[in-house]
């Protein structure tokens, strides 16, 4: 494997920290902002949104610029972001630094991928792609249980003080190792709107908003289902997210080489189905602690094996477009995490059971297999898109 991918990887896990690490600091930031847990709460909320919109647009922005140096002006910002969060004296300095760093998070994110596809040989594409998944998902996954442990040593500016330190050293590292990089393509905001018209296209990126809704449904609020189901104190649910966490980085590389054997659409259809099934039954393994952690760490596999064969399939449907594509997968990544966290709130509200999460979440996943087959069945193609 190319050394610079494993590089790429590295800045990824560090810009991805910073979107869910203050879901397990939460109340230590409105309790120094003086704010409520729910005002500190929009602090996720309002990242996600930003950095599904910012994508494709500074994708199209930045366009004509050289991605190494773009990489390194992104960084840079997200430096500054990360710094304004640390100094700033009150929420709305707070919010202003979330929209700073989503906005380059955005770009970094896609730009990994981008040049990830640009310097491994095809035979090696889809590994390489889930070892920059394996950055985002154990960036995503292990932010929380990270952002708990320095805050209480610490405080809670500390942990992006951290993340600043580290995004220099993503600097220096992208200086020294990778190779300046043309633009290859001009990304106008026309051409991603037709991306969407292409049936094949637009249901694959569907297919990725509904594989996250699903998961996030119950993966958004599963403290309080091991509260309620399986009596764990702090020490238990921090044992359980960090296995989750453990299984959901393996699951990308997993992901990677599974669909480099059997091919994406397999793969894809594989991961989604295994998917339905192991979600389902979370809340029936809990009659045996044994037997719901290999449930669990199954689930983490899954929640992000199905990203390399994604993102594979996107290039091979249209690899003349490939940037957008990518730029708008990950968009979806971050609609469904917003969509997925929404709907298990109003199942927990209608039902008033935490356990509800699970069958509503599976059968949301399920939706996402039928998309999938409509994309695969379309008779769009990629000669024919982006021709009208």
């Amino acid at each position: 494997m190319n050394f610079r991918v494993y590089i790429l990887a590295i800045v990824t896990v560090i810009v991805g920290l910073v979107e869910l690490i203050v879901g397990g600091i939460l109340p230590m930031i409105a309790t120094d902002l003086n704010i409520s847990v729910s005002a500190a709460g929009q602090l996720i909320t309002v990242f996600a949104i930003v950095f599904a919109i910012s994508g494709p647009v500074l994708l199209s922005v930045t366009s004509t610029i050289e991605r190494k140096k773009l990489y390194l002006i992104s960084l840079s910002v997200f430096f500054l972001g990360n710094i304004l969060t640390y100094f700033s004296p009150n929420y709305t300095f707070v919010m202003i630094a979330r929209v700073i760093t989503a906005m380059s998070a955005a770009l970094i994110t896609v730009l990994s991928l981008t040049i990830t596809t640009r310097i491994v040989k095809r035979e090696k594409r889809v590994r390489a792609l889930g070892f920059i998944y394996m950055g985002i998902s154990s960036a995503l996954v292990l932010g929380i249980p990270i952002g708990i442990i320095v805050t209480k040593a610490l405080n809670w500016r500390t942990v992006f003080l951290g993340i600043a330190i580290l995004s220099l050293v993503a600097i220096v590292l992208i200086q020294i190792f990778l190779q300046p990089l043309p633009a290859r393509q001009r990304h106008s905001i026309l051409e991603q709107v037709k991306a969407l018209r292409n049936v094949k296209l637009v249901t694959a990126h569907i297919t990725t908003i509904l594989i996250l809704a699903g998961h996030y449904t119950m993966y958004a609020y599963f403290a309080p289902f091991l509260e309620a189901t399986m009596n764990f104190n702090e020490y238990w649910i921090s044992l359980t997210y960090f296995i989750f966490g453990l299984a959901a980085v393996s699951g990308g590389a997993i992901g990677g080489i599974i669909a480099g054997k059997v091919g994406s659409i397999r793969a894809l259809f594989t991961f989604i189905g295994l998917f339905i099934v192991t979600l389902f039954t979370v809340p029936m393994s809990t009659f045996s602690v044994p037997v719901f952690f290999a449930v669990v760490i199954f689930w983490g596999i899954l929640s992000w094996g199905h990203s390399p064969p994604t993102q594979d399939y996107l290039i091979e449907a249209d690899p003349k477009h490939s940037d957008i594509h990518q730029s708008l997968n990950n968009s979806a990544i971050q609609v469904g995490i917003a969509l997925g966290s929404a709907i298990g709130g109003i199942a927990i509200q209608q039902t008033g059971s935490v356990t509800s999460m699970a069958p509503v979440g599976s059968l949301i996943i399920l939706f996402a297999l039928v998309s999938f087959y409509i994309s695969i069945s379309s008779q769009s193609s990629k000669k024919r898109a982006y021709t009208e």
